[in-house]
């Protein structure tokens, strides 16, 4: 990353990728293709898809560690604070938070203004110590912590040290540990800095440095940023991402030395994507190569949302996986980053939801490891403790806030709040932001023309509607994929719309300075006077829950207008990651879905997984309509259930000629 002159790297990034397609085409010609494959006919009773992102929403510059069966990953959190979180996975596609590396009161951080804060937390795992590196805002050296396990608690930030041959150690870092054990941190201190050396046993720079400066003299690269290495049969691999628009380029040689002609140019790991509808187009910053003990090699990397003519970059950079492919002598390649169902990798879940926000009730005594703030002060500004059971925001003469990563393009926000507003400029609700809070939304409770309203705004986009509850009011924001809309309630189950709908493609396209780095953030905000919040839900399941918002799915086809219809003979299924069914006493016990059908066909619905590690709630029968424009809704009772759940919804039934839109919880 570096703020200087997008339109040159934009510029650059195009040449490069001119200058290596002819050789991409080639290999792709060389190695089969990694496409969905036929399952057997019990398909429909496992899950063996996954489909990308994997991580959705603003996860930028992705550092990934294999210790045993377990996953760990990092990268660049920039202003967000506290900083730095890690997570967790057994199966690559399943995450949890586990820990938060910086805490937001750090005092050396040299700035914490949009853009700036932590880049590039490189996570790793050498002499029985895990470690992260990362870089203190652009220019501001290398820091390191340690822990003896990957949640915690982590040593305080010290800076590493260096020889007096090392120079600066850059901003986009990573760590290669070779196979007999030794560590080498993997240097970019700019544009046309590439540098390797040794890593003692306590953490620091030591050794001969290994310069690779010549790799990006020319600047053909653009910015050879992010650099990471693997070792595989006696070569090694050095990765470079190109910029944040695209281009994963490789180096190999039989060692680890400065001289240019020992290592071998193979080109752009990532062939140019062959649908033009295809989300994700510029794949890059990928992670290092490692292999499973079924013998497939796999990595994460990143990308923008940004399909051709429906923009979503605002959303910040998502995490893909990918399985990685080799030639016979000795290539690694990716031939196009798929956003269809692919076969997941031979791993297995130990129980780990979809990784999405959480819905929270303030019950603990700790704030969530989900949370964060885009800047110190609104990290100082809340408490948990002084209304047990209700987070209290406590902005001083501003604004202030509490949010996690926005992901996917449909969900309902939910919230109750107690606010006595009796001025202009206080307000309290659910809020939207972009990187640098220049784009936001705000759905709220508030005082305007000397009454209580409720407030509903972006930009140029404003709409009130008179507060005639009270105090304590809930408010739900919907997503529609661009299009939101706000309501209003005593109950949190009788709803009034506030106004019109908005239309949110300013927030969600790309924003100057690509959004300060980082992607939209989505939460509670207080404005004016303290305010207190029962609870937060993310996909409320009392609300429509669009099939075309899936986040895993095989079987059937998708789109924004008629959600899921089944294509396959052995059935299909898709599932919502998050869903919020029921809180505490208050559990659903019915379902309700929008279907069309040509012939008779079943649905069934089941919780966190499609085997025994789930549990089926409903079968619901579904009969002809006559067309699959023609829709009608079916009901079901369900066991009483509460929580937060990825809910699979299977269906049976002829080839194209069953089709479900959307479900509620009732």
């Amino acid at each position: 990353m570096n703020f200087k002159s997008i339109i040159s790297r934009c510029c650059l990034t195009f040449f490069c990728c001119a200058y290596w397609y002819q050789g991409a085409m080639a290999q792709l010609n060389k190695v089969e293709e990694i496409r969905p494959v036929p399952y057997p006919t019990d398909v429909a009773e496992q899950v063996r898809t996954y489909v990308n992102p994997v991580l959705a929403g603003d996860h930028p510059d992705p550092t990934l560690l294999k210790v045993g069966d377990d996953f760990y990953m990092c990268g660049s959190s920039f202003h967000f604070v506290p900083n730095l979180p890690v997570l967790h996975s057994k199966d690559l596609l399943h995450w949890e938070l586990v820990s938060r590396v910086v805490p937001a009161d750090w005092n050396e951080l040299k700035s914490g203004a949009p853009g700036a804060g932590i880049w590039q937390g490189a996570i790793t795992y050498f002499y029985g110590t895990y470690r992260i590196y990362f870089s203190n805002s652009a220019g501001g050296g290398q820091y390191m912590s340690s822990a003896a396990k990957p949640s915690g608690p982590w040593s305080a930030p010290e800076k590493v040290k260096t020889t007096p041959d090392t120079g600066p150690i850059g901003y986009d870092n990573s760590i290669f540990v070779d196979d007999d054990g030794t560590p080498y941190m993997i240097i970019k201190a700019s544009q046309t800095t590439n540098r390797i050396q040794q890593i003692d046993h306590s953490g620091h720079l030591t050794g001969k440095l290994i310069n690779l400066d010549w790799i990006n003299r020319y600047k053909k690269y653009s910015w050879a940023e992010g650099p990471v290495m693997c070792k595989r049969e006696g070569w090694y691999y050095y990765f470079m991402a190109g910029d944040v628009t695209g281009g994963q380029y490789i180096l190999r040689s039989r060692s680890l030395v400065a001289d240019s002609a020992k290592w071998e140019n193979l080109g752009n790991i990532f062939a140019f994507s062959k649908d033009p509808d295809n989300r994700f187009r510029s794949v890059n910053h990928m992670s290092s190569p490692f292999q499973l003990s079924d013998g497939t090699w796999w990595c994460i990397a990143q990308s923008y949302d940004a399909p051709k003519g429906d923009d979503w970059s605002g959303q910040g950079r998502q995490d893909l996986i990918f399985q990685v492919q080799w030639t016979a002598d000795g290539r690694p390649f990716v031939p196009y980053p798929s956003d269809q169902p692919l076969t997941r990798p031979d791993l297995k879940n130990n129980g780990l939801a979809w990784r999405l926000p959480r819905s929270d009730e303030f019950s603990g005594s700790n704030l969530s490891l989900y949370w964060h703030f885009l800047n110190k002060n609104a990290a100082r500004r809340y408490s948990i403790a002084e209304n047990k059971g209700w987070l209290r925001l406590k902005p001083d003469t501003g604004r202030t806030h509490i949010l996690q990563k926005e992901a996917g393009h449909y969900y309902s926000l939910v919230t109750r709040v107690k606010l006595n507003a009796g001025a202009p400029g206080q307000a309290a609700g659910i809020y939207l932001a972009s990187g640098n809070e220049s784009v936001n939304v705000r759905l709220c409770t508030g005082f305007n023309d000397g009454k209580k309203t409720f407030n509903f705004a972006m930009g140029g986009q404003l709409f009130s509607a008179e507060n005639t509850i009270g105090e304590s009011v809930w408010l739900k924001l919907e997503r529609q994929a661009h299009e939101l809309t706000g309501y209003y309630s005593a109950d949190g189950r009788q709803w009034r719309q506030i106004g019109k709908a908005i239309n949110a493609a300013e927030l969600d396209k790309a924003q100057p300075n690509f959004n300060s780095w980082v992607g939209t953030s989505m939460g509670l905000f207080a404005e004016g006077k303290d305010a207190d919040f029962d609870l937060f839900v993310y996909k409320d399941g009392y609300s429509e829950l669009p099939l075309a918002g899936a986040n895993n799915y095989w079987g059937v086809t998708l789109s924004q207008l008629n959600g899921a219809t089944l294509n396959n003979d052995a059935g299909g299924w898709v599932m919502l990651g998050g869903v919020d069914i029921g809180r505490g006493a208050n559990k659903t016990t019915g379902i309700s879905l929008t279907a069309a059908a040509l012939s008779s066909g079943s649905v069934e619905i089941w919780i966190d997984d499609l085997n025994k590690d789930g549990r089926r709630i409903a079968v619901i029968p579904v009969k002809p309509t006559g067309s699959l424009d023609k829709w009608i809704t079916l009901t079901a009772k369900i066991p009483a259930i509460a929580g937060q759940h990825d809910v699979y919804v299977k269906i049976k039934g002829a080839k194209d000629a069953l089709a479900i839109r959307s479900l509620s919880f009732k």
